[in-house]
Order: structure tokens, then sequence, then C-alpha cells
């Protein structure tokens, strides 16, 4: 494990694509959830439903949403939760740098916990993610992903994504914002 300290100043920074936040919303005891991957520079927003909330079901799903963009994906950022543990995987599966906030320290990854009360605005509190359709998932992702945002110059997170993701595929390197 590997603590924020030791991360890139350039993540902090957000002038480069490919520096990921992970975290889980749960459903009351730990009953239910999603795993959600938010890119830092364009707030993109990746998630999925964990049908067990285990180490290795949640690194089997970061894997299967980062492994068709595994090219702008450099970084992982995560909290201290036991969901977490089979980071190993990941940054082997992934050739991925994997990074860990310090206990009790969410705003250490504070765009992935902003996305996530972005995401409590369709799905409060209290909702089963179990009830959840993966359909109505991928449309609510798909809104916060096409939603403007004011730190983009009014831009949405796909449009910033998928900009300099295709940007950094053709020149055959990280996208830098100057």
């Amino acid at each position: 494990r590997v603590g924020i300290e030791q991360r890139p100043g350039e993540v902090d920074r957000r002038q480069t694509l490919g520096h990921w936040e992970g975290d889980t919303v749960l459903h009351g005891h730990k009953q239910s959830g999603l795993v959600t991957l938010v890119e830092r520079r364009s707030g993109y927003l990746l998630a999925e439903r964990l049908v067990q909330l285990k180490a290795r079901p949640t690194a089997e799903a970061i894997i299967r949403q980062f492994r068709p963009i595994r090219g702008a994906v450099r970084t992982l950022t995560l909290d201290n939760g036991f969901e977490f543990a089979d980071h190993e995987r990941i940054a082997q599966t992934l050739s991925v740098e994997t990074y860990f906030c310090d206990p009790y320290r969410s705003s250490q990854r504070g765009t992935n916990e902003n996305t996530n009360g972005l995401l409590r605005q369709y799905f409060p509190k209290g909702t089963d993610f179990r009830k959840i359709s993966d359909k109505a998932l991928r449309a609510t992702v798909k809104q916060l992903n096409n939603r403007p945002r004011k730190r983009l110059g009014y831009r949405t997170p796909a449009e910033v994504f998928w900009g300099e993701y295709s940007g950094a595929l053709e020149t055959g390197g990280a996208a830098v914002i100057s």
C-alpha cells in the first residue's frame, strides 16, 4: 500500500488526464452498493453495481470499467475500505499506480466525494442498489457525464475526457493542458 503523500504532484494540479479516484456508495449496512470511479481532470464518471461488497468482486468491477480505456488510467486513489484490499490485482492487471488516502480523510478524494453527492441526487440514501437496473445506472452516469460544469468552462466531463483522451491516443502520449 502506497500512501497519498507519495502520489505525484501532477495529480493534484489536474493538468493531465488519467488520474482517477475510487470509492463505494453503499446502501444500509453494506447490503448493496456501487463502485464509483472519477477522473480528476475531467470529472468523468464510471460506475458499476456491486453484487457482493467484498474485495475481489470490487477489484473485478474496477478492472471491467477501466479495461476499455486502460490508456487513460495512470493512477487510482482509494480510501482504506476493506473493499479495496485487492488493489494489487488492479495495479498488476492494468499497470496502474494505486494510492491510499489517510484514514478518515475522504476530502483527499474530493472529486469522487463530490460526484458521489451528485449520484445521490438520483439515488438518495436508503436506495437499495440491488433494485436499480444496470440500464438505469448507465442512464444516470450518462446524464452526469453530460452535465456542464463550471470548473470545466461549462463543458461536460464527457467532452473533456473524450476530447483529451482521443488527442492523447493520436499523439501517443498523455493529454497535457497548458
